[in-house]
């Protein structure tokens, strides 16, 4: 039987949202029109959030700019020129980052970043999906029941 998500281990879609380009629009379409509960997380005046159980149905809804979504895959600003750019992200909490990290790379998946440790707490494995959005893996402590 070939493995499926449920032999990865999600749990739960711990966040989604777009990878924007122009921070001024995006918080205008998302925040002011849309009327989102979004707010700058911390310092980073750029990336507005939801917190858990803000939005009905996703426990983080983020506008990600495209430079810090560079930087957290490849330590830049700038995305490489030789792969897709992302326009959204998606990230799915599992129950074992390190299970589900080694199931993707024996499916030949291209990993952007393998199981690392953030500085906020949460472990994470980034890759592309075939439609081009940036695909994530996590365990995220603080988002679980």
């Amino acid at each position: 039987m070939e493995q499926g998500l449920s032999e990865i281990g999600v749990l739960f879609v711990a966040g989604f949202g777009p990878i924007t380009t122009d921070a001024t629009q995006s918080r205008g379409l998302y925040a002011d029109i849309l009327g989102l509960p979004l707010k700058p997380y911390g310092d980073n005046t750029d990336y507005l959030s939801t917190e858990d159980g803000e939005l009905k149905g996703c426990r983080h809804f983020a506008l990600w700019p495209l430079s810090q979504a560079a930087q957290s895959c490849f330590g830049r600003d700038e995305w490489p020129t030789d792969l897709p750019t992302p326009q959204a992200w998606l990230e799915f909490d599992v129950e074992n980052i390190a299970v589900a990290t080694e199931g993707l790379l024996a499916r030949g998946y291209d990993l952007l970043i393998s199981n690392r440790q953030e500085p906020w707490g949460q472990s994470v494995t980034r890759f592309l999906s075939p439609e081009g959005l940036l695909l994530a893996v996590s365990e995220t402590p603080w988002l679980r029941d």
